[in-house]
């Protein structure tokens, strides 16, 4: 009754842990998970680089090619001394998840604005960047704009060292678990599966905590802010990381020994494993981008197939150099096998997600990923040499086994049959006894002679030995060969955890790079926001109308400085570099090549600057701008200069 009652007690327990793994999975998997692509890129602003507007705008608008999460401090405006503008609270633009908005007061001035900008793509990485815009004229010292706008280093560096450890543990609890489980050989190898989880939940929980303080670009001291923390823990990368957590807790229930090989404890282990791999999915380039489902199945069963890999390889030298007693060749043979399968899911799953993160093959060399991805490949390509070194002594080692077998079966054989003929001898001469004495046998008054006897036995003994010697010899010249072979086992598996430790590094910072293709995108997005985009060209032409203090300089700024309408800002400079008013300023352009020409471009004095609109210039090519100034009633000069219009 007692054993019934404890397997029951086995089986709710089991059931209850499968009721728990199945909802985190359904929640990790429909928890917010958006449809967009990874690194989101910037595709246009509103007002745009480089403008200079007539009027301040009312608010900053950008746009992404794909959905974006906001932050608190997601915009940070700095008006022309430096000084931080006051905005509103961040927003989208008309509900539309792919841009960013953010309001402005009243009351700017003029002079040039800098924008700063950060916003979380929806594969759970920060993108940032900054640019400038200008009101009524452009200051004439402008405030440097971030070189790097991504923030703090120390909390993105310490990031990612979580993210490197939160892999490796990864690959250590599941290949640990797998190897014990399917190889059948516990010994020291559970230790290690202790350690892996050891790893995992430290580098998740650090993870978590310093969240907040990687999308914000802040630093690490805010990984202990309630606030960031509540934010973090109502996002989804928070949300993945907390399921992770509640997976690992489950996983301490999950009995791992080589008894324990039932199919609920294995259907238990199996969700608990894909869990586990799908909290990276849904927080990772998989979860955004094109084919999102299959790029989730893949890099589930990539992750899953690295770690079976990576960490049975630790599991396989561990148990090489720790174990008490030399590692049996069925253990390696079969874990070689495993180890062949999870290279064949790798190759299948790699290249889809090489396809799917490229997109070209231009990308595989003009982009960080792409030479990242590189360098993956070529560290597979040895880890698959040593893979099959490995493979080489691993057969080797069965043969040398399979010989060690055979010697000692043949042993066996050779001396059974010699005891009992031993046995039998002394029972076929009493038989045999009326018809007198034989070798070996009782002498003829029916005494056994004991000379005889004695001479027998040593003569038995001899050749026992003679034959145990042999087969002595042979076994052990098999057991030496076999103890030669898991020695260079043992290097080779060691020279795949170090490149295999090479892979996983590679594996993280490719996590964190923007995909090839997102990368492409973007720089498309970028030449198509520069070719619409209103640019300027500012020309200063020298003036001297040959009396005194009546020279000076004429500062002239076209916009967009293109083929069409083009505005023009002019403002007079006098001797002693300050602003100076003038009576009369006339402006035309002459493109000489073409006999266009000349084209005024009727200016109108706004008190201290001179402005027109709609000054259509037809033609690309080298125009000739001519500025006649009048300084008085009687004194004017006409100068000119070049402009490129394109």
């Amino acid at each position: 009754m007692s054993g019934r009652g404890g397997g029951q007690r086995e089986r709710r327990r089991i059931a209850r842990g499968l009721a728990l793994l199945g909802t985190v999975l359904v929640l990790v998997l429909f928890g917010g998970v958006g449809g967009a692509s990874a690194h989101a890129a910037l595709t246009g602003t509103d007002p745009q680089d480089g403008s200079v507007l007539k009027t301040a705008p009312t608010e900053v608008t950008l746009s992404f090619s794909e959905s974006v999460g906001l932050l608190d401090d997601s915009f940070r405006v700095l008006d022309p001394d430096n000084r931080r503008v006051h905005t509103g609270d961040p927003g989208h633009a008309g509900d539309r998840s792919d841009t960013a908005r953010v309001t402005l007061p009243k009351g700017l001035g003029t002079g040039t604005f800098t924008v700063a900008w950060r916003v979380v793509s929806a594969d759970s990485h920060p993108v940032s960047g900054a640019f400038t815009f200008s009101i009524g004229k452009p200051s004439a010292t402008a405030p440097p704009v971030p070189v790097d706008p991504s923030g703090n280093t120390v909390a993105g560096t310490l990031y990612d060292a979580a993210r490197y450890l939160a892999y490796g543990g990864l690959a250590l609890l599941i290949g640990s678990a797998t190897f014990v489980l399917v190889c059948g050989f516990p010994g020291p190898v559970r230790r290690l599966l202790l350690t892996g989880w050891w790893i995992l939940g430290g580098s998740t929980v650090a993870l978590l905590l310093l969240r907040g303080p990687y999308e914000r670009g802040s630093g690490p001291a805010d990984a202990f802010d309630p606030s960031v923390l509540n934010e973090t823990l109502t996002s989804r990368p928070g949300l993945a990381l907390l399921a992770r957590l509640v997976l690992l807790a489950a996983a301490v229930f999950c009995p791992v020994h080589e008894q324990a090989r039932g199919r609920l404890v294995l259907a238990l282990g199996g969700l608990l494993t894909v869990s586990l791999a799908v909290t990276w999915a849904v927080a990772e380039h998989a979860s955004a981008g094109i084919q999102v489902p299959v790029a989730m199945v893949s890099s589930v069963l990539h992750l899953l197939s690295m770690a079976v890999w990576l960490g049975g390889l630790a599991a396989l030298l561990t148990a090489l150099y720790r174990s008490a007693e030399p590692l049996p060749a069925a253990v390696v043979n079969r874990f070689s096998r495993l180890a062949l399968a999870s290279v064949a899911v790798l190759v299948v799953t790699g290249v889809y997600q090489s396809w799917r993160g490229l997109g070209s093959w231009d990308a595989l060399t003009s982009t960080s990923y792409g030479r990242l991805l590189l360098a993956k490949l070529v560290a597979v390509l040895v880890l698959l040499a040593g893979a099959g070194v490995s493979r080489r002594w691993t057969g080797r080692l069965m043969l040398a086994a399979d010989e060690s077998r055979t010697a000692a079966a043949v042993s066996v054989e050779e001396r059974v049959p010699q005891t009992v003929g031993a046995s039998a001898a002394p029972t076929d001469v009493r038989v045999g006894r009326a018809d007198g004495p034989s070798d070996g046998g009782p002498s003829d008054d029916g005494v056994p002679d004991p000379d005889r006897e004695s001479s027998d036995k040593a003569s038995d003994k001899s050749s026992d030995k003679d034959t145990d010697k042999d087969s002595g010899k042979a076994s052990g010249a098999a057991s030496d060969e076999a103890d030669r072979y898991r020695r260079a086992l043992r290097r080779s598996v060691l020279v795949e955890v170090v490149v295999g430790i090479v892979v996983l590094v590679i594996t993280t910072l490719l996590t964190g790079t923007q995909p090839g293709r997102a990368a492409t995108e973007a720089a498309a997005a970028s030449a198509t926001a520069a070719a619409g985009q209103t640019t300027a060209s500012t020309t200063t032409i020298p003036f001297d109308v040959g009396t005194q203090g009546g020279h000076g300089k004429v500062q002239i700024e076209l916009t967009p400085s293109r083929v069409g309408e083009n505005s023009v800002q002019a403002v007079i400079y006098g001797s002693d570099g300050g602003f100076a008013t003038v009576p009369e300023l006339r402006l035309t352009f002459t493109l000489e090549s073409q006999q266009i020409g000349p084209i005024d471009a009727e200016l109108t004095d706004k008190g201290g600057y001179w402005t027109a609109d709609g000054v259509t210039l037809p033609v690309a090519g080298t125009w000739t701008m001519k500025a006649t100034v009048r300084t008085t009633d009687i004194d004017q000069v006409t100068v000119s200069k070049t402009v490129k219009i394109g």
